[in-house]
């Protein structure tokens, strides 16, 4: 009469032990993908101080130019003035009346940025400069749309073309082109490093 095998199934007990593995693994790239102390100094300074200064300069020109009793000042004669411009839509005017919906959009673009500087994996500094300015950007007009009556306050206007104006606009706008254009050339650098 031959004993049963009273060793355990080594194959069994592999098989139980590879989901935590797999969960201890997959924490592990997690963590290794969040950002460090570098991008936190670079990312959050940036925010408060970009929302400041759209906020602040939004403030001062239309306080200014309520108390000169103008609705217009010229900085440089013939192509940039400063002006008392509510907008209730988006880039250029779109979706003009759709605060909630603009507002909505804003919420999850913030969301999204958030998520891609947090678990996005980024290394490159310019990234980390570009998604803040971009986070200040949408905040300090989402501000205005929350706290403005949906209108968003523009206060510079360029004349590109004799009698041809580029829409009225302000900091947080500026931040927005500037981290575009900063995201463009950051993915592009990666490209060529690789």
């Amino acid at each position: 009469m031959t004993q049963p095998d009273t060793k355990p199934n080594s194959a069994h007990q592999d098989s139980g032990n590879v989901p935590r593995c797999a969960s201890k693994l997959k924490a592990a790239e997690l963590i290794a993908r969040l950002p460090n102390l570098k991008a936190h100094l670079i990312f959050w300074p940036l925010v408060v101080g970009g929302v400041i200064l759209d906020l602040w300069s939004k403030t001062f020109v239309f306080d200014w130019l309520h108390q000169q009793g103008r609705d217009s000042f010229p900085i440089i004669n013939g192509f940039v003035r400063l002006v008392m411009a509510l907008n209730d839509g988006a880039a250029f005017g779109l979706f003009r009346g759709n605060t909630h919906w603009l507002a909505a959009v804003s919420v999850i673009a913030l969301l999204m940025v958030f998520g891609l500087f947090l678990f996005g994996g980024f290394k490159q500094k310019l990234m980390h400069v570009a998604l803040a300015l971009f986070t200040a950007g949408v905040l300090g007009n989402l501000y205005d749309r929350i706290f403005n009556g949906g209108l968003v306050r523009d206060f510079i206007d360029v004349v590109y073309w004799p009698g041809r104006h580029w829409p009225a606009f302000n900091v947080a706008d500026s931040m927005l082109c500037i981290a575009v254009a900063l995201l463009i050339t950051s993915m592009l650098l990666t490209e060529k490093s690789h």
